[in-house]
């Protein structure tokens, strides 16, 4: 425990002077931080991020990750939409298996994409949060570390009945509902201080959802682990693992975030 809050305290020490400051840093670091995210996906198979398909993995990334007004400005010179790239790194991710004679299957395929589809688009919406306004990224921030230590306390001093054991067995359905109620009392406590323009009840419906769908990003991720038989995504955090195991929640919240139109 001694070491996971002081790896906490370091790493938000680093973390938050570029979420405030925004702009090219904080988009360089999320592109370090998804460079990592996709390393652990591949390390998790077994697969090289320096070979043919971890290289058309990661380059498929970092395109997601273009942020639109850079997209934009990339479509008007090549004619490519992100959607025609992502076609492209599939048809390249084909061919490489005839050329290694299905050393490489059409299961890995499969992953490589998903796996740039995850990492990709969940960090893409943490660069485009940001870009909206410095409260949305704050409010996302808040409402999943509320529900993680609300879940993992709540769990502690209460927690009786498994939440999902094949999946997380520390996990308790006293946790999951704690987690929630914390979640939605940081957000009020926000409003209060630093408020949104929008109504109580639209704030507490989308911080339930968000906080639901963050413990549901917390259970993809330990399912992804589970199956590939691994503890943690990585060790880059002692005592909390690795970027996934720490961002697993927001690639699940921000995109929400965004498809609900919160953020505006």
């Amino acid at each position: 425990m001694k070491q996971r809050i002081i790896t906490g305290v370091v790493a938000a020490a680093f973390f938050i002077p570029f979420v405030l400051y925004g702009n090219l840093p904080f988009t360089l670091l999320v592109y370090a931080m998804a460079t990592v995210g996709m390393f652990e996906l591949l390390r998790m198979k077994k697969m090289a991020i320096f070979s043919v398909p971890g290289l058309i993995g990661l380059l498929t990334v970092y395109m997601l990750l273009m942020p639109d007004n850079f997209a934009a400005k990339v479509q008007s010179i090549t004619s490519y939409s992100k959607l025609e790239f992502l076609v492209i790194a599939a048809l390249l991710l084909l061919i490489h298996s005839v050329i290694v004679k299905n050393h490489f299957t059409f299961d890995e395929i499969g992953f490589v994409l998903l796996s740039a589809l995850y990492i990709g688009i969940g960090f893409y919406y943490l660069i485009e949060t940001r870009d909206a306004g410095l409260q949305f990224i704050i409010f996302a921030l808040l409402v999943v570390w509320s529900t993680d230590s609300g879940a993992y306390f709540t769990g502690r001093k209460f927690g009786k009945n498994k939440l999902w054991p094949e999946i997380s067995p520390n996990k308790t359905v006293e946790g999951f509902f704690g987690g929630i109620l914390i979640a939605v009392v940081s957000a009020c406590v926000m409003q209060f201080i630093y408020p949104f323009e929008k109504p109580w009840f639209i704030l507490i419906l989308v911080t339930i959802v968000s906080s639901i769908f963050g413990q549901l990003g917390d259970l993809v991720e330990s399912a992804i682990k589970r199956h590939y038989d691994v503890k943690d995504s990585g060790k880059l955090l002692p005592g909390h693992g690795g970027i996934l195991d720490r961002f697993d929640s927001l690639l699940f919240v921000l995109p929400l975030f965004n498809l609900l139109h919160f953020v505006s």
